[in-house]
């Protein structure tokens, strides 16, 4: 997997392994066999991923907006002759 940004890498594979435990849960509920312990752990991995996932692309724009606003204030400076 290509993806840098370790929540998003994270948030991913959470997402991944809790519709696989689901897809488990949902399975052993047709066997009549145990099944509670697997869909309440594929539910909040599910959760979990999706958070992380989430909180990487929310990182993401506050990272660029950050940037930007420094560009800016720098070619400000730059422009008026101050130097910090």
């Amino acid at each position: 997997m290509l993806v840098r940004n370790k929540y998003m890498r994270w948030g991913i594979w959470l997402l991944i392994a809790g519709v696989l435990l689901v897809l488990l849960g949902e399975y052993l509920k047709t066997q009549d066999t145990w099944y509670g312990g697997a869909l309440t752990l594929g539910v909040v991995l599910f959760i979990a991923g999706f958070v992380l996932f989430f909180y990487s692309l929310l990182r993401k724009i506050d990272r660029r907006s950050l940037l930007r606003e420094r560009r800016v204030e720098q070619q400000k400076n730059d422009s008026e002759g101050i130097n910090p």
